[in-house]
């Protein structure tokens, strides 16, 4: 069993031996320093796998102390304890690289959660992070998304609060999961929300949870996504969506790291990392009064852009071919290939959709191409609706009987239309699919993807 050993840097005596007697408890070795001089002196020394550093020390600050380490032994998690209430001292020591905070007094159970952490850092999974350019989520071979890898690596080693700023569709998300993958963290949940689809009525209980019969529909206990993220990571997508009322709820989570669940009289303490995103300018939204400003200082203590598609063309021969592999191993189908003119006029487009308007026009050549290789004219660029769903809806048009009255809700109307000329095109072939395809007037794979797209198989 690997024994770690822990430096503690404070001009307190009864803090040192606090912090000494914890760490002893838990297996591990101590060494102790009263400022930066003997802090500098035992690192020339010794390599410890972990360092616990008071901000306030008589030859300088802690964030000095911090930043030595970054720049000389990177690879070593660095704690502040930082004086209670002062959230300023605690965030610029996170973005001075600082692993974590923790604040006097010292909450015991509070201290052990950050050192049980910071020593998961140095013994990583070899399958999480080996230190090279392994793309994970993150594919492509430019510049900007081997730099993007190469941040989310760096981002996973500390606790602070990342801010992803991008394009919809530009693959934040992914962005996200490779951070929490690649950290400490990656044992726990990885819980993702969007604040923009939550009814702002059901809010407080979606994040902080709820005690049965605390309002109407309340029938069981409900931990909440804080809760659900317990140990992990909590993601918070289109977080500029978050009206204001909610944003001092969560601000006050962030900051207490404990929530209040609807009807409770008690906070419940929450270990998390807290990743966010939007789309929107935040800053802007700040000063337009629709995003506090303190909210906005507390998540985006790091920044991380993500290129937008558009800006790394590169990569979009690769991508493409990666999302057909996944979209025929989905319907079983043979994978498909493009063509030399298909990969120019994707570099071609403009793509205000990133990564997510291609997989679409991808998943939409796939099923109306009818060989193997998919040529420019079948991804169908600049046109409104695919030829798919231009049929359905001439059908529709051309018989007006089949309209039902009032309003209607036209993506379930045409899939239902779909649905009934699928089925009777099966039932007239005795459900051999390749004649029922034949009949429709559409290819095999078509068919085949029609039928897991609508719940058919």
């Amino acid at each position: 069993m690997t024994t770690h050993t822990a430096l503690i840097v404070d001009d307190e005596p009864d803090i040192r031996d606090l912090l000494e007697i914890t760490l002893t408890r838990m297996g591990i070795k101590t060494l102790t320093a009263a400022d930066l001089a003997g802090a500098y002196k035992l690192l020339e020394q010794n390599t410890p796998q972990l360092c616990l550093t008071d901000m306030n020390l008589p030859d300088g600050s802690g964030i000095e102390l911090v930043q030595w380490i970054q720049k000389n032994q990177p690879s070593m998690p660095v704690a502040v304890i930082t004086a209670y209430g002062n959230m300023d001292t605690a965030i610029e020591s996170l973005k001075a690289g600082a692993f974590d905070f923790v604040s006097k007094p010292v909450e015991l159970s509070r201290l052990r959660e950050l050192v049980s952490s910071a020593l998961r850092l140095s013994d990583p999974d070899p399958d999480i992070d080996n230190g090279t350019d392994e793309p994970g989520l993150l594919l492509g071979n430019s510049t900007q998304i081997k730099t993007l890898r190469n941040q989310t690596r760096k981002l996973a080693r500390s606790q602070a609060p990342v801010f992803i700023n991008g394009e919809s569709g530009s693959g934040k998300e992914l962005v996200a999961r490779m951070i929490h993958l690649q950290g400490p963290r990656s044992k726990g949940s990885f819980v993702a929300v969007n604040c923009g689809a939550i009814p702002s009525e059901l809010m407080e209980s979606e994040f902080f949870g709820h005690k049965k019969g605390s309002f109407t529909g309340a029938v069981e206990n409900k931990d909440g996504l804080f809760r659900s993220a317990n140990g992990g990571t909590l993601f918070l997508d289109e977080v500029a969506d978050l009206p204001l009322a909610m944003q001092v709820k969560l601000l006050r989570a962030i900051q207490e790291k404990a929530v209040r669940p609807v009807g409770d009289t008690k906070e419940i303490p929450v270990d998390i990392r807290l990743l966010s995103a939007t789309h929107k300018n935040l800053a802007e939204l700040v000063q337009e009064g629709r995003f506090r400003q303190d909210l906005f200082y507390r998540i985006n203590v790091i920044e991380l852009a993500v290129p937008p598609l558009r800006e790394r063309t590169d990569d979009i021969a690769l991508l493409a071919n990666h999302i057909l592999e996944r979209i025929a191993h989905e319907y079983e189908c043979a994978a498909a290939t493009l063509t030399k003119d298909a990969v120019t006029r994707l570099k071609e487009h403009n793509f205000p959709g990133n990564v997510r308007e291609l997989e679409n026009i991808l998943e939409r050549a796939f099923t109306l191409c009818d060989a193997e290789k998919i040529s420019a004219s079948d991804l169908h660029l600049g046109n409104g609706l695919g030829t798919d769903d231009a049929r359905c809806a001439i059908t529709a048009i051309a018989n007006p009987a089949l309209v039902p009255e009032g309003n209607i809700d036209l993506e379930g109307y045409l899939e239902s239309i779909e649905r009934q000329a699928i089925e009777k095109a099966l039932e007239a072939t005795r459900w051999n699919k390749t004649a029922a395809a034949k009949r429709l007037g559409i290819s095999f794979r078509a068919l085949r993807y029609r039928l897991k797209k609508l719940g058919m198989e």
